[in-house]
């Protein structure tokens, strides 16, 4: 729980919640993917659902909320992989953007990351455009790595991603 928001499993419910993140052309020109249909947010919410079962769990992808409401405004992911290492993505409804939202919810993550999971590094890839989200990442202390060329295929066409990362002695405690 961070000091605005909470992060909590998907529900079978959050389909709708999802569509108004996944299927808005405002957030998904920052994502790796295109807008995706009704029916492929709840697919996402679902797929969400069943990986959550896991076991041993290599992902954590979760709905962020805020304090007050329990209603999805946004997703915040932690995909396991190598040794002691994870990718990091997250999204936040365009109808929030500016709020700090992305920023609380990344560092609650991040606690949980170097905390109860032991990684040792986390990387985020974002797009050069998204200098939103690259602002976040960079007052949470992540450093810029570099820049990996036509990294994802998206909205018709090859993007470069800005490689970012934290490790584990450079996060607060």
């Amino acid at each position: 729980m961070g000091r605005r928001t909470r992060l909590r499993e998907f529900r079978h419910t959050d389909g709708a919640a999802a569509f108004s993140i996944v299927g808005d052309d405002r957030v998904t020109k920052f994502l790796s993917f295109d807008s995706r249909s009704p029916a492929a947010a709840q697919e996402m919410i679902d797929g969400a659902l069943q990986r959550a079962k896991s076991q041993p769990r290599n992902e954590f992808y979760l709905a962020i909320t805020q304090m007050d409401d329990d209603a999805l405004i946004g997703t915040c992911r932690l995909a396991l992989t190598g040794v002691k290492a994870a990718k990091l993505g997250y999204a936040v409804a365009a109808d929030h953007w500016g709020h700090g939202f992305a920023t609380d919810a990344v560092s609650t993550m991040m606690d949980f990351a170097f905390g109860s999971l032991d990684l040792h590094r986390v990387t985020a890839a974002i797009g050069p455009d998204n200098l939103a989200s690259q602002a976040v990442v960079e007052h949470l202390g992540f450093t810029r790595e570099g820049v990996l060329r036509d990294h994802v295929f998206t909205n018709g066409a090859w993007r470069d991603s800005v490689l970012y990362s934290v490790l584990r002695d450079e996060w607060p405690a």
